[in-house]
C-alpha cells in the first residue's frame, strides 16, 4: 500500500504503478500530472507521491482546482502564494498582464487599482478584448481573472493614485506592483510608498518601449524594498512606441519578481 495525494486528498492505494491507478479512474485520465509533471508514462507509486487525474472540459471544484494548480507548481509554492496579498497599481500594458500572470500563479488576494476605461489603442499590448471597450479597466480585469480562477479574492478600486491616498490604498499588502505608463505617476507612487510604507515591497518598471533586444530587459534591486524591471532607457516617445512583446516581457519580469518576493527570495 502506498500513501499518496490524489487530486488534493490523501489516498491509500494498492496500485503499484501510475498505470494501475489510472485504471481505477478511467473517466478522469485525460490529463495525468505526476509529481508536478504531465506525463503519459508509467511510474512506480511511492509514499508521498502527488498525482492529479484531470477530465478535460469539466470545471473542477475549488479544492480540486487548487490541487491541480498545486500539482503543477509544488505544494510549498502554492500554499504561500495562495495566502499572499498583492496590489497592482495601473492596469495598462504592464499591470493587466501582471494581473493575469499572478492569477494563473494562484495569488490568493489581488487588489486592482486604475482610474481609466478600456479604449481601442489599448488592444495592441494590454490584456483586454473588443468586448471590454468602454468598460472600467478594474471591472474588465476582474472579469478576466474570474475566467482564469473564480476562487481568488479580487478587490478593485477605480481611482487615481495620488501622493495623498497611496499609503491608505496599499498599506498592508505584501507586494505592490507599480505599473503606470506616466513617469510622474510612477515617481509619485514609488516615493509615497518608500516614505510612508517602508515595510511594503515595491516592484516597478522603466524602459520597455519599442522592439530592441529582449535581453536588455532585466530586474534590478535599487533599494532594500524597491525592484525595477526593464532596460531603464527605452522610453515611449515618437518613433518608439509601446509594443506587445517587450511590454509583456517586462510584465513577466515584474510578475516573477513578485513571486520570488512572496517566496521569501529577495535577490533579483
Amino acid at each position: 500500500m502506498a500513501q499518496i495525494t490524489l487530486n488534493g486528498k490523501p489516498l491509500y492505494t494498492a496500485a503499484a504503478t501510475l498505470l494501475e491507478l489510472k485504471r481505477q479512474f478511467p473517466n478522469r485520465t485525460d490529463v495525468v500530472i505526476y509529481n508536478g509533471f504531465q506525463t503519459d508514462q508509467d511510474f512506480p507509486l511511492q509514499d508521498g507521491d502527488v498525482v492529479a487525474l484531470i477530465q478535460k472540459g469539466i470545471m473542477p471544484s475549488q479544492d480540486e482546482l487548487e490541487s491541480l494548480m498545486c500539482a503543477r507548481h509544488t505544494p510549498e509554492v502554492h500554499q504561500k502564494v495562495k495566502a499572499a496579498k498583492v496590489a497592482i497599481a495601473g492596469l495598462g500594458g504592464l499591470g493587466s498582464n501582471v494581473a493575469v500572470l499572478l492569477a494563473r500563479t494562484g495569488v490568493g488576494h489581488l487588489f486592482l487599482v486604475d482610474f481609466d476605461i478600456v479604449e481601442p489603442s489599448n488592444l495592441n499590448r494590454q490584456s483586454y478584448y473588443i468586448s471590454h471597450l468602454g468598460m472600467e479597466k478594474t471591472i474588465a480585469m476582474r472579469q478576466q481573472i474570474e475566467q482564469i480562477n473564480p476562487f481568488l479574492e479580487v478587490v478593485t478600486q477605480t481611482v487615481r493614485v495620488t501622493e495623498e491616498n497611496a499609503a491608505a490604498l496599499f498599506q498592508g499588502y505584501d507586494v505592490v506592483c507599480e505599473a503606470f505608463d506616466n513617469p510622474v505617476a510612477k515617481a509619485t507612487l514609488v516615493n509615497a510608498l518608500l516614505e510612508q510604507c517602508p515595510q511594503v515591497k515595491l516592484v516597478s518598471a522603466s524602459g520597455m518601449a519599442g522592439y530592441a533586444s529582449s535581453n536588455e530587459i532585466r530586474t534590478t534591486q535599487k533599494f532594500q524594498n524597491l525592484y525595477v524591471c526593464g532596460d531603464l532607457h527605452n522610453e515611449a516617445k515618437a518613433g518608439n512606441g509601446l509594443m506587445a512583446p517587450r511590454v509583456t516581457i517586462c510584465a513577466a519580469h515584474q510578475a516573477n519578481m513578485i513571486l520570488r518576493l512572496l517566496l521569501g527570495i529577495e535577490k533579483e
